[in-house]
């Protein structure tokens, strides 16, 4: 569509993301078919193209009001629209961008910037969210409903491998050329929330002769921070990771990230683009991107080596592909064929592509949205009558688990319980 940007935005280092996005959108709509937020509520303004045509605005100098900001506020960043557009519009980039602007011109009501400091500074800080959480737990029965469902009943852990010599699955076994050794992000609200996420992860690589590295000063992913318009604290966050993580890399001791939710791997892809103008880190937050990996992608290779181990599976699977998986890293159906591949039954599942309603904060500053996405969801997870749902983020596993009585499992915790590495 056809754009003229202020002059002073066409100074600043986001118009040269801004402008060809701007440019590249026909206006036809075919967006707001997947997009969440206009399926609920039927607002153009609530939709992918209405949200883009108030950003140019914006950005072509019509002042900011709290409406706009409420509009771009309500859009879950699910990025289902950029797999529906013809014209590959990345919308991801253009809300974050159009938030920002938003934001420096109009000043949120102070419950709301209470809250956001809240959840920016809580969420990021492991110390700080992991006693959070063992305080919830410890007084879950007087906890209002809506912060009980935040706080799913943990699973046992069980033991972490402190080694690779005695692999259960022979190295022989994997594909040749695998590193010996791959990088895990620990993240922020993943150990004090499900533990036994991580603990899996390790013990399925394990079985694979793949050593696990955890390395010291690496932390949150940066993405709570910067979907909450914290650049500063987002980038800070995505310097620290690439300090702790590029000896290692550097080094040759290993070759990839891994990384087991999916939320997080997507925001990791995004490191180079984030940081492409910063002299000192931009070349190696590029490689970081390019190294990085979820962990269904990175285990979807093995899935033979896997499989002899495994055996006959009885369980009939819904899966739930977060909105991170399929459409930020384009990787749609990656979870079902590796799980296919290992003989699992995956259920029927109608609009997959829909987001849950999870999407980070979302379901904490827009509840009632987040709710009904969620029972829609439910409600075509559970249509089949599944033994058990599984996913690939924790946020997702949360949000969902809040809501059913079925078991919701991340799906390398599944992988790790039939294998019988958690014994």
């Amino acid at each position: 569509m056809e754009t003229r940007l202020t002059e002073a935005f066409q100074r600043s280092a986001h118009a040269s993301v801004a402008e060809p996005i701007l440019r590249a959108c026909v206006h036809c709509g075919f967006c707001n078919a997947t997009c969440p937020t206009y399926q609920l509520l039927g607002d153009e303004l609530d939709g992918p193209r209405g949200r883009i045509y108030q950003i140019k605005q914006v950005l072509e100098g019509q002042p900011a009001t709290r409406i706009v900001q409420q509009h771009l506020d309500r859009c879950l960043t699910c990025r289902n629209c950029e797999t529906t557009c013809p014209s590959g519009v990345q919308y991801g980039h253009l809300v974050e961008i159009g938030r920002a602007v938003v934001d420096s011109q109009v000043r949120r009501p102070w419950p709301e910037r209470l809250l956001h400091a809240v959840l920016r500074e809580g969420l990021t800080r492991p110390a700080v969210f992991g006693a959070g959480v063992w305080l919830g737990r410890l007084l879950r029965p007087l906890l209002p409903s809506a912060l009980r469902d935040k706080l799913p009943i943990p699973r046992p852990a069980g033991p972490r491998p402190t080694s690779t010599r005695t692999s259960p699955i022979s190295r022989a076994t994997t594909s040749p050329g695998d590193a010996h050794a791959v990088l895990l992000l620990r993240g922020c609200v993943q150990p004090a929330m499900l533990p036994s996420i991580d603990a899996a992860t390790q013990r399925v690589l394990h079985a694979l002769g793949i050593e696990t590295v955890e390395a010291p000063g690496a932390g949150c992913c940066g993405a709570i921070r910067h979907h909450l318009n914290d650049p500063d604290g987002a980038l800070g966050n995505l310097r620290a990771n690439i300090d702790a993580w590029w000896p290692y890399l550097e080094s040759g001791r290993v070759d990839t990230l891994v990384i087991n939710a999916s939320g997080c791997t997507a925001m990791a892809k995004e490191y180079g683009h984030l940081l492409r103008d910063d002299p000192i880190y931009a070349e190696r937050a590029r490689r970081i991107s390019a190294c990085t990996q979820d962990i269904t992608q990175f285990l979807l290779p093995h899935t033979g080596a896997l499989k002899t181990r495994l055996g006959a599976v009885a369980n009939r699977v819904a899966v739930q592909t977060p909105c991170t998986l399929q459409h930020a890293q384009r990787l749609p159906g990656v979870m079902e064929q590796l799980l296919g591949q290992l003989g699992v039954t995956c259920v029927s599942v109608a609009e997959s592509h829909l987001c849950c309603g999870s999407a980070g904060t979302y379901s904490v500053l827009h509840s009632s949205l987040s709710q009904q996405l969620r029972d829609r969801k439910l409600d075509h997870l559970q249509r089949e009558s599944p033994d058990i749902i599984l996913s690939d983020n924790i946020g997702c596993i949360a949000h969902l688990a809040a809501g059913t009585s079925l078991p919701v499992w991340h799906w390398i915790e599944w992988l790790d319980q039939a294998l019988g590495t958690n014994a």
